[in-house]
């Protein structure tokens, strides 16, 4: 049996940060209503290419039941009330405040439901000078600093994947499932506040310390800042490869076995990372020459016969035939999808995964269900 089954999350949902959490919830066996506008959550439409539906939505709300409903109207209220007297989870990601004008503020849900668990997810929290600020994923990539640590010396770039979605998401998620534990102990429920700002600011700890340290971090594309050599080097045959050195020991294994240059791993001025960082531009020249000479096929053998981390700069045509990709198959509106399958393997259990709901497809179940 799932871990989850027998739950009720009710869903007040769009876009991507509350269904990644959702999603979780649903894979572990939680029943989830998602509540949409009449409309839609917009994240139907941000392009076709999945089954002619958008590729956010079949990856994001795959196992959850929609039910339309207009928050304006009466009986949609008293729909929704219904429903959350006997969840044990409400997400939502509406904008401050905009909740507690629907007559659904979380301080009353929690007083009248005392064992339902709210979590909030918001771009930069529930009050504070910019708590109503409109906040997508690549925006707060820019105010928390992210972007101008991506990309290469001459511009920030932005994260090729909606990162401070997925990190809000999954922070959500974490915090549910502790608060679930608690109410096996308490019989309380909680009121989780999550936000896209609060979780790239904690993912930028690392480069606000070394700031505030003095050694502020420089924009390196697809290298290091504190180590040398880490980053990408091209072979004969036109092949990007990136390698990393972790330690001394793994860079004279590199010169001598790799690069095949004995007397550059006996080289005091390249023998310890804090001396080849100082002098990166030579580190890496020497590391580009030796690789520039080798045809990719025999540097992957040369580097995977020395235990030299590597990896090819791989794109989603080289991702799709990857031979680690797993993938697992849902039902949609549109027809079946292929999916990567989500990170967590269970020992001797095989999950199946729920099919994606189009607009409202359960909304006639669902009024009838919780009906007063």
């Amino acid at each position: 049996m799932l871990p989850l089954k027998g739950l009720l999350v009710v869903s007040v949902e769009q876009a991507v940060a509350a269904p990644q959490c959702t999603c979780k919830l649903a894979d572990a066996g939680a029943r989830v209503i998602k509540v949409e506008r009449p409309e839609g959550d917009f994240a139907r439409g941000y392009d076709q290419v999945a089954s002619g539906q958008a590729s956010y939505f079949v990856w994001l709300n795959r196992g959850k039941e929609s039910v339309a409903l207009d928050l304006g109207k009466a009986e949609d209220k008293a729909l929704l009330e219904s429903m959350l007297a006997k969840a044990d989870v409400f997400v939502q990601n509406l904008k401050p405040g905009a909740l507690a004008k629907l007559g659904f503020a979380v301080a009353r849900l929690r007083r009248d439901y005392p064992t339902l668990i709210c979590c909030s997810i918001s771009g930069y929290g529930e009050s504070g000078p910019f708590a109503q600020r409109k906040a997508y994923d690549l925006l707060i990539q820019a105010d928390s600093g992210l972007s101008s640590i991506t990309g290469g010396p001459e511009a920030p770039a932005r994260v090729g994947v909606s990162v401070v979605d997925i990190a809000t998401g999954m922070n959500a998620y974490a915090a549910i499932l502790e608060a679930l534990i608690a109410r096996v102990r308490t019989g309380d429920g909680a009121a989780i506040a999550v936000s896209m700002f609060d979780a790239m600011a904690d993912w930028m700890t690392v480069p606000l310390l070394q700031h505030e340290g003095g050694k502020p971090p420089k924009r390196m594309g697809l290298a290091h800042t504190s180590i040398s050599p880490y980053g990408v080097f091209k072979t004969r045959d036109n092949i990007d490869i990136l390698i990393s050195i972790q330690n001394d020991r793994e860079w004279r294994i590199l010169a001598a076995d790799v690069m095949q240059d004995v007397r550059l791993a006996a080289d005091p001025d390249f023998a310890t990372n804090v001396e080849r960082v100082k002098r990166r531009e030579k580190t890496d020249g020497r590391v580009a020459n030796a690789f520039g000479v080798l045809d990719a096929e025999e540097l992957i053998a040369r580097l995977t016969s020395a235990d030299i981390a590597f990896a090819p700069v791989n794109g989603p045509a080289e991702l799709a035939a990857h031979p680690h990709l797993r993938r697992i198959t849902v039902d949609s509106p549109g027809g079946p999808v292929s999916l990567p399958a989500p990170a967590p393997q269970w020992a001797g259990e095989t999950r199946a995964y729920g099919a994606v709901p189009a607009i409202g497809e359960h909304s006639e179940k669902i009024r009838k269900e919780f009906a007063k």
